[in-house]
Parts: structure tokens; C-alpha cells; sequence
């Protein structure tokens, strides 16, 4: 089965970045494959070349998760973590994000994820709040979307496996 949708990125407000994804997949599977590790792992490592190298989540209000990604050919490293801030399984999560090396400005980002079912589908809307302005722009010039595009595919995938 070929991808449920593409990627759709739009800037809701000047300090906002929103991701939608329509996966061919139930709203309790795509929950899992965002909070479980041993899905993460095969799935949120974005280009090629990278993997999910650290991947730890606390699943619950007040828990932490930490994310570090590994370049397979250089060994360059690239790691995050927050707090869980909200949890409606398997509908909302809501976390705090903060790069060890910030390559935005201002001290992290606040992270949305809601799925909505429709029908046998799941629409994402994922929303990345932003200090500022500045910061959500210098997000925006990354390949942080080509990342997440691969990603998504990546999540396709899996999904087709468990309709087999």
C-alpha cells in the first residue's frame, strides 16, 4: 500500500511549526510507535545514515525521555531529552525539547502531538512552540523536514508489516 499522505508543514503562529501526517494505521499503534523504544528505534533516526543510538522514555506525567542520534559513518552524536508535561493515552502527548548543543536559540521548544482517528486512519498533528520567532526560523532552515519525512516513511513501513 503506497503512503497515506505526505508530509504537510504550515506556521500557525510567528512562533510555531506544525507537522500533519495521515498514517494507514489505528491510533493505538501510532501512540506505541511514539513512546514506545523498541518502535522509536526503528523509525525517529532521520536521514540515512543516522541511528537512534540512545532512546530512554519515562511514560508519564513528569517522566523524562532522552534521544541520542549516532551518524553511522562519522560517529557524530546529536542528543535531546525533556519532560512529559501531558499525557491522554493514546491521544495527546505534550513534552518539553532541549538539544544538548541548541542549534536554534532560546532554551528548548514546547512539543504538541495529538492523534485523531479517522476511520482505520490516524492523522498526526504534531506542533513545535517556539521562545521566539528567531528560533522557530532557524528550525525551519534546517533538514529537520527531510529528517521527519524519512521518518514518516519509515513509520509506512512498519505499519504495512502489522497489516500483513
Amino acid at each position: 500500500m503506497k503512503n497515506a499522505d505526505t508530509l504537510k508543514v504550515t506556521t500557525p503562529s510567528d512562533r510555531e511549526i506544525q507537522i500533519t501526517r495521515l498514517f494507514d494505521a489505528p491510533r493505538q499503534l501510532v501512540f506505541d510507535a511514539y513512546t514506545k523504544p523498541e518502535l522509536l528505534k526503528r523509525w525517529l533516526f532521520g536521514p540515512d545514515g543516522w541511528s537512534l543510538a540512545v532512546c530512554e522514555v519515562d511514560l508519564r506525567v513528569g517522566g523524562k525521555y532522552r534521544y541520542v542520534w549516532k551518524h553511522l559513518k562519522n560517529g557524530k552524536e546529536m542528543g535531546m531529552g525533556g519532560e512529559i508535561r501531558e499525557l491522554v493515552v493514546p491521544e495527546r502527548l505534550v513534552s518539553t525539547e532541549k538539544f544538548d548543543e541548541a542549534w536554534y536559540p532560546g532554551e528548548g521548544a514546547l512539543g504538541t502531538v495529538v492523534l485523531t482517528e479517522q476511520g482505520e486512519r490516524t492523522l498526526v498533528k504534531q506542533t513545535v512552540r517556539y521562545g521566539t520567532k528567531e528560533a522557530r526560523d532557524a528550525a525551519l532552515q534546517t533538514g529537520m523536514m527531510d529528517g521527519m519525512e524519512a521518518g514518516y516513511n519509515r513509520l509506512d513501513a512498519i505499519f504495512a508489516e502489522t497489516r500483513r
